[in-house]
């Protein structure tokens, strides 16, 4: 059914790109699935392909390099902190939206801020912060969420600044809330102390390092 206005190859195209999507998803799941039960390290990427019944070339039409099989759960969130500051009200600042998100993000218990304690989220964190190659390229990931919230801050000196500190600040607090959480704390034991530290961030980054370095 085509809407008004709306041309029949346009239509086509969301078909293929939500096809598109769901590969991805379906590749990238069947990889983690092996990853998680042999090691990273251990699995080929043409075993990954005959287990997604795809060729090797083909998936790396999807997933240009191995570790982006993984990483690909985190896709979803490179322009994240970009799309919260477009979407911010009139009357919020940038760093004020970010931090609400983020806080929201620790009462939901979302994987993406480390507060998640669901045995299959630990797993994949594991499998991620214990594999060398993996942590080098998430970097590139949240490089690209830096340059995303940048250019939507203005895109100035100032603005890459920012977005450095601000991406970084979310990075460490993930990272320690999961550290907590990986030595056997529950995400409720944590939650107090996440808030806290997050709010202490926002604060260093709100008014500078000051007089606390």
């Amino acid at each position: 059914m085509v809407m008004d206005g709306e041309k029949p190859g346009n239509e086509q195209m969301s078909l293929r790109e939500r096809k598109k999507r769901l590969t991805y998803q379906a590749v990238s799941e069947a990889a983690i699935a092996m990853f998680l039960e042999r090691g990273f390290d251990k699995v080929s990427v043409a075993e990954v392909a005959a287990a997604a019944d795809i060729s090797k070339p083909t998936l790396f039409r999807y997933f240009p390099a191995k570790e982006d099989l993984v990483l690909h759960r985190f896709a979803d969130h490179e322009d994240e902190a970009a799309r919260v500051v477009a979407a911010r009200a009139d009357t919020e600042s940038p760093l004020d939206a970010l931090r609400r998100n983020f806080l929201d993000g620790l009462e939901r218990g979302d994987p993406v801020t480390g507060l998640c304690d669901v045995p299959q989220v630990l797993a994949y964190h594991r499998l991620l912060y214990g594999t060398p190659s993996l942590v080098a390229r998430l970097y590139a990931y949240q490089s690209r969420s830096e340059a995303a919230l940048a250019r939507e801050l203005g895109g100035r000196v100032e603005d890459r600044l920012a977005a450095g500190q601000i991406i970084a600040v979310q990075r460490i607090l993930a990272l320690e809330n999961w550290r907590r959480i990986d030595a056997g704390e529950s995400a409720e034991q944590v939650y107090a102390d996440a808030v806290a530290s997050a709010e202490l961030a926002f604060v260093q980054l709100r008014t500078g390092l000051g007089e606390q370095r």
